[in-house]
């Protein structure tokens, strides 16, 4: 289409349609990639609000003869969910449940509802909705209808055509049609169904395998007279033949209890060989893995707890079962685990809900675990989801593994063995025309041993572009053509998502990664270790996959959370920033706006390095973007201020007391609107109160080059003591119970050794009494704690803001300060989450050539990995009352430090610790003081955190480690929080009182 004509239409639609009609370079780029391999820019966006603007819009669309592709979640793996087209983007408004009918178990649904929203209304009646793929919490029913979704529990439930009752639906010519048991016999496309049913009956009996996970090709068989079903012929039709504006669809019972039966076998060949007795004893599901994917999940993710619950094996069966109570699963579990116990290495029963879903996670994650090696290698789809007949599988996974090596590929698996379904990530080469002919081979010889083995291309996902192109391969022609003559009944015109299924694009066409695709020049500041030293590489680890674009459960993405669009979602953010490089449709390169309107809002939580399945880093995304984009040049204000933290603290914290109290009175004083007007900070917060005295500055340091001689135990717990009395003055309470001078639990002074605090500027200069008290914890456990000879600094700040150079110079010079105590393998100990985890993970990424961050990475250790290692002394030690807590995690933590050892040792102190699921606080450092940030800050605030905080019981404390989230809930004006360091020290009877909070400087 010519710009005038594209002009024209989005002229129209904007008249026509009350949602937003958005033609812009930012959303054409993000709505160019599905999960797929396959890029295709749309024409424009559509975001209907109900079911007059989806007329509406088709209608527009078919006057001006343009393409239209209705889209769900966007996770299509085959490339069906891309196309130059009008995208219509039923997530965001068509997204309710009508109506759930518990006694005909049925839900009438609007196409843009999540399937975990669904599940959760039927829950309460006992019912759910059978097909359940891995992005059951962001897939939309639309959406599994088009593609025919399955999931794990199809051994027992089906696909989704199984459980599809009725629809209704629009033609590109405007026609509406209910389809299904009781619609109306009307001429017209109906009566052309029927008699291209009647006709081709013989040869589609005759041709379709007799598969359960058949999902390629339209659903012919259901125009047979003995099977007639238009609504269920319309399922996986991937959008190609109309636009669905609501479904009835059919509800399951849900058993009560549910137990897991986890089967270790010698390898994935036996485990797959074994499927059909497992199938006789009536399981809710049949689930496999082979041990490449557990090795890449541990490689991908340190951090990863439930792989180490998994029986010895090199393949493993995930066996569900059912019952009405939680014994008679587990007694059916366990029946398959004897009728399996000749076959396996060994075997465990798991029915604890909280670790079934642990290890459901490695399932659900494993598509994205699979596309990135440690080193940065990269590893597609395409061949993706075929399916076999199970009595089969075992044979064909050991052809399709010699097939692999035929062709030099390799690829780690898993799937639904259970149906003979399969899903691998293979690391075809899609950068060479060398590559992409291998890739091509490989498809083809794939898919003729599919079909030697009676199974169908795809088992799942259906073909899109991926494999229609190979559909004469399983169906012969006479079926081909009987599937274009379908296709023209619904869509004469050819313009509903044209190219997929049949008359198909070819599947080496349109890749996402091309053969000469230009890039940006590829210098990046950050050493981006993990994607091979190429910004660009980073660029493309975002495959789609839409984790990010969920609405509760784990911390990305809080700003989508936030304000529910694309554009600040990881995946939205990924997609910009890989248009960037590649200069197509988003231009200017480091000059975006585009791409800095969606870094904007991007709060560095860390959270997809995580949660994301490929290990997305969008923080540091961020970090390279503003540091190319500023180089040289004047930089936002808040960078300066913020930005320079440490910087301006240090000065700060050379004043004497009573110029620190001006401070702090003119901070809260008229002036305080000019200081955050020229500091970039949104005048809706307050400038936090700064302590009148530093902890390093009221506790002397050893120094370094005198490590023979440094001070011992009692010395330090001294100066502690001394340090509170100095913060009693500036009205800091000290330990005003228990005893004054903390002594070893072990005879001996530092009988445990010497450990480095690492004095952060958060701590240092805004809560030192949680120094104090960290101190006098560590020397009760009998420990050394000794402090760097001057200040320093994990340079986080300026790594947030873009300053990667000055950030390289604080920690470069910090490095220098403590290099003997990093010589003498001496342990550094953090307290500040989110600098523990910078200097944990940012070092290396900051100086990769330099021994010293990588010694400091290996090096430091929170807080609570230290008191991890005595939790047996720290319950035995722990002397205060029980108490209870609610635990705000700071995201860095979540994101590089885990929190294992900060539960075991809660629980050692006896504190009932309740663990929030909320996500970013939303303070996130300088991001909730920056202008215009006020609102998403405190919109991600209101989640969960806030809302829990108040109304938890007033004995229950509010543990946060973090500075930023202690801030977001003093400025919330909730319960002044504590630190793990207060709680341990209150326990271990060396606490202060918690009436004076450790901010107040009056």
């Amino acid at each position: 289409m010519s710009s005038s004509d594209v002009d024209d239409l989005s002229a129209a639609l904007s008249r026509a349609v009350r949602g937003p009609v958005r033609f812009d370079p930012a959303h054409r780029a993000m709505y160019a990639a599905d999960a797929s391999n396959y890029r295709r820019v749309p024409i424009g966006l559509v975001t209907p609000v109900d079911l007059d603007d989806v007329e509406a819009a088709v209608s527009v669309c078919s006057a001006h003869d343009v393409p239209v592709l209705p889209r769900g979640a966007g996770t299509s793996i085959a490339g069906q969910a891309v196309n130059t087209a009008v995208v219509l983007d039923f997530s965001k408004h068509l997204n309710r449940i009508e109506s759930i009918d518990p006694e005909a178990r049925t839900a009438r649904v609007q196409p843009g509802v999540v399937l975990d929203k669904l599940r959760d209304a039927a829950r309460p009646h006992g019912l759910t909705f059978g097909p359940d793929p891995s992005t059951h919490n962001r897939c939309t029913l639309g959406g599994m209808i088009g593609n025919n979704a399955c999931g794990s529990h199809s051994v027992a439930w089906g696909k989704t055509v199984d459980n599809v009752h009725a629809l209704d639906v629009l033609t590109y010519r405007g026609q509406r049609l209910e389809l299904g048991p009781g619609a109306p016999d009307v001429a017209g496309i109906p009566a052309q169904l029927r008699a291209l049913g009647e006709r081709m009956g013989p040869r589609v009996r005759e041709t379709f395998p007799d598969l359960t996970r058949r999902v390629s090709g339209y659903n012919l068989d259901q125009l047979l007279p003995e099977n007639l079903d238009l609504a269920k012929a319309l399922v996986g039709t991937e959008g190609t033949c109309a636009t669905i504006l609501g479904a009835t669809v059919r509800l399951v019972e849900s058993p009560p209890a549910r137990a897991l039966a986890v089967l270790g076998f010698p390898d994935a060949y036996i485990a797959a060989d074994n499927v059909m007795p497992i199938r006789e004893l009536s399981p809710l599901t049949i689930e496999g893995m082979d041990a490449g994917l557990i090795a890449a999940l541990r490689a991908a993710n340190p951090l990863e707890t439930a792989s180490r619950a998994l029986p010895e094996g090199g393949g493993w069966l995930y066996v569900e079962t059912g019952g009405s109570t939680r014994a008679e699963a587990q007694a059916a579990a366990e029946a398959v685990v004897a009728a399996m116990k000749p076959y396996t290495r060994s075997a465990v029963v798991v029915s604890d809900p909280a670790a079934m879903k642990a290890l459901w996670r490695i399932r659900e994650d494993g598509a994205g675990i699979l596309t990135r090696s440690p080193d940065g290698g990269e590893a597609w789809p395409g061949w993706e989801d075929a399916a076999v007949p199970p009595e089969r599988f075992g044979a064909y996974l050991r052809e399709f593994d010699a097939l692999l090596a035929k062709h030099g590929r390799r690829g780690a698996y898993y799937g639904h063995f259970g149906d003979g379904c399969l899903h691998v990530r293979i690391d075809f080469d899609l950068l060479t025309r060398e590559g992409i002919a291998n890739f091509r081979g490989f498809m083809e010889d794939g898919a003729d041993l599919v079909v030697a083995h009676g199974g169908s291309l795809s088992g799942e996902h259906g073909d899109g572009t991926a494999r229609a192109e190979l559909l004469p391969r399983m169906y012969p022609p006479e079926i081909i053509a009987a599937f274009e003559e379908f296709k023209g009944i619904w869509d004469p015109d050819d313009r509903m998502n044209p190219g997929s299924v049949v008359r198909p694009k070819k599947m080496d066409e349109d890749l996402r990664i091309f053969v000469g695709m230009p890039t940006m020049v590829d210098a990046p500041m950050l050493a981006f270790a993990h994607d091979r030293g190429s910004f660009g590489r980073a660029t493309r680890r975002c495959l789609g996959v839409g984790k990010c674009v969920t609405e509760s459960g784990g911390v990305m993405c809080p700003s989508y959370r936030a304000t529910g669009e694309e554009m600040h979602s990881t995946r939205g953010r990924a997609r910009l920033l890989f248009e960037m490089a590649n200069g197509d449709v988003i231009k200017g390169g480091w000059d975006s706006t585009e791409v800095d309107d969606a870094l904007d809002l991007c709060l560095s939580c860390k959270g997809c390095k995580r949660d994301c399945p490929v290990g997305v880093d969008m923080a540091a995304y961020k970090t390279e973007f503003l540091a190319q984009r500023y180089q040289g040049k004047v930089r936002p204000a808040s960078h300066y201020s913020m930005g320079a933290l440490p910087r301006w603290m240090g000065i700060v914290g050379k004043l004497p007391a009573g110029v620190v109290d001006v401070l702090n009175a003119a901070a809260r004083s008229p002036l305080a609107a000019l200081a955050k007007r020229a500091g970039g900070i949104t005048p809706e917060r307050a400038i936090p109160p700064i302590a009148r005295t530093p902890f390093t500055r009221s506790t002397p340091r050893p120094l370094a080059g005198h490590l023979t001689a440094t001070r011992p135990a009692r010395a330090l717990t001294r100066a502690a003591t001394r340090a509170a009395a100095r913060l009693r003055r500036s009205g800091v309470a000290p330990l005003q119970r228990g005893r004054s001078e903390a002594t070893p639990l072990r005879s001996g002074v530092g009988a445990r050794g010497r450990v480095l605090l690492w004095p952060d500027t958060f701590t240092n200069h805004f809560d030192p009494a949680i120094a104090v008290d960290a101190v006098a914890v560590l020397e009760r456990l009998g420990y050394t704690v000794e402090l760097p000879p001057r200040d320093v600094c994990c340079g986080l700040t300026w790594t947030s803001t873009g300053q990667v150079d000055a950030a390289r110079r604080v920690l470069r010079r910090s490095l220098r300060t403590i290099e003997p105590w990093l010589a003498a393998g001496v342990p550094v100990v953090g307290l500040e989450p989110s600098c523990t985890a910078a200097l944990r993970a940012d070092g290396p990424e900051l100086l990769p050539d330099e021994p010293l961050a990588s010694a400091l990475a290996t090096g430091v250790r929170t807080f609570a990995e230290v008191l991890g290692e005595h939790v047996d002394e720290l319950a035995a030690a722990a002397t205060g009352p029980a108490v209870k807590a609610l635990v705000q995690v700071h995201c860095h933590q979540h994101a590089e430090l885990g929190t294992d050892d900060d539960r075991a040792v809660m629980a050692a102190l006896g504190v009932e610790a309740e663990v929030l699921d909320s996500g970013c606080c939303g303070l996130a450092g300088n991001f909730g003081f920056e202008k215009g940030h006020y609102e998403v800050s405190m919109a991600c605030a209101e989640r969960v955190l806030l809302p829990a905080v108040r109304a938890a019981d007033d004995e229950v404390e509010v543990l946060a480690d973090g500075f930023s989230c202690r801030t977001q809930l003093r400025q919330a004006g909730t319960r002044e929080p504590v630190h793990l360091a207060q709680l341990a020290a209150r326990a271990l009877g060396v606490f202060r009182d918690t009436e004076s909070v450790s901010h107040e400087t009056e």
